[in-house]
């Protein structure tokens, strides 16, 4: 029985026309604009990943923006010159420069970032809480310092400069750095960007969604709320954990490859403790385990800093400069915040299954 009515097919054709439009009205009033609507698509797709792990499984990662840097770098080391100009042996068997193509990379970033997924999460599976996150926090850090390191003796990440010249996405032809004439208008790069970033973000929501609802997202969410009984019921938790681990890790490299393609330049200040913290924020604060909260929470937490910009430097002229601009604005972030958590404990737009058990148990006290 199709239980769809004509105001759902409605109410998705008008998201549908929103998301398609939202450039091209953005654009209007610059390509700034836009540009936070791009990195605000690559966060909601690292806070999809997240969530697998954190929402699904209940298995607290500090450590996420790990597998967002192993993405980027592996596409910077792909699609840039770094390694001709210093490995010979390379230069002699690409003498025209490794270009390989999106297609290509995104696969094999997603592979690998899965990969140290599963490493991380091998060693933590008898951690739980605190212990959990204490050490994926230092596995981010150990990914970071490595990146800053390896430029001696053997110049693998060029350190604190990082890599650039960085290839842009190619579709159809077509560089993604270049703008297009559709004859009424132009589309610039942060708008080729954003319609990319879109598709990519809409299959990794509908993946999640069947994950959610197959075997592997209760068996999931059966641990998250009871590992022992989920053990006692007969469920192999190592495997489903590392699973969590390694499928949570794959959409943070794919978001890597796509950051680096954009950036056209990565280095590791992109990928602090503080980057996993807000990926971390983004799914409490949207609804732990709750797909549309998710998304919302990472939409409103990566567009607040960028537009509290035009907020902080009017206060700081009121205050003829006594407060520092980038100081008040993580103020301002701080205390909204603070405020969100307070007014919704348990997120923006929380799971409905948890407000009924709650509504159930206050019945039966």
């Amino acid at each position: 029985m199709n239980t769809r009515t004509p105001v759902s097919y409605v109410s998705w054709v008008m998201w549908a026309v929103v998301l398609l439009a939202l450039p091209l009205g953005l654009q209007q009033f610059g390509n700034g604009w836009v540009r936070i609507a791009d990195m605000a698509l690559l966060y909601v797709m690292l806070a999809l990943g997240l969530n697998i792990v954190v929402g699904y499984a209940g298995l607290l990662d500090l450590g996420f923006v790990a597998f967002f840097a192993v993405g980027a770098y592996m596409f910077g080391l792909l699609a840039s010159p770094h390694l001709i100009e210093n490995f010979p042996a390379i230069a002699a068997m690409f003498p025209n420069g490794i270009h390989t193509p999106w297609w290509a990379v995104i696969p094999l970033g997603a592979g690998l970032a899965g990969l140290f997924g599963i490493l991380l999460g091998a060693p933590t599976l008898k951690l739980r809480g605190d212990y959990l996150a204490i050490v994926t926090l230092g596995f981010g850090e150990i990914i970071r310092v490595f990146l800053n390191n390896l430029d001696n003796p053997v110049n693998l990440t060029n350190g604190p400069k990082g890599l650039g010249q960085i290839d842009p996405m190619t579709v159809m032809g077509h560089p993604l750095s270049r703008k297009i004439d559709v004859g009424f208008m132009e589309l610039p790069s942060v708008t080729l960007y954003y319609y990319l970033f879109l598709v990519v973000v809409l299959v990794s929501a509908l993946l999640c969604l069947r994950l959610e609802q197959s075997r592997i997202g209760r068996a999931w969410m059966a641990i998250r709320e009871d590992e022992i009984a989920a053990k006692a019921m007969g469920l192999n938790t190592r495997n489903l954990k590392l699973m969590a681990f390694g499928m949570g890790a794959t959409f943070g490299g794919v978001s890597g490859v796509l950051f680096a393609s954009f950036q056209g330049f990565v280095s590791p200040e992109s990928f602090s403790l503080m980057e996993s913290v807000m990926i971390v924020a983004m799914v409490v604060l949207g609804g732990l385990g709750h797909l549309p909260g998710v998304i919302l929470g990472a939409v409103l937490l990566s567009a607040l800093p960028e537009v509290l910009r035009y907020v902080a430097g009017p206060l700081q002229q009121m205050t003829d400069g006594r407060l520092d601009a980038a100081i008040l604005r993580q103020l301002l972030i701080a205390l909204a915040m603070i405020l969100i958590m307070l007014w919704r404990p348990r997120g923006l737009w929380p799971a409905p299954e948890h407000g009924r058990v709650m509504a159930s148990d206050k019945g039966s006290a």
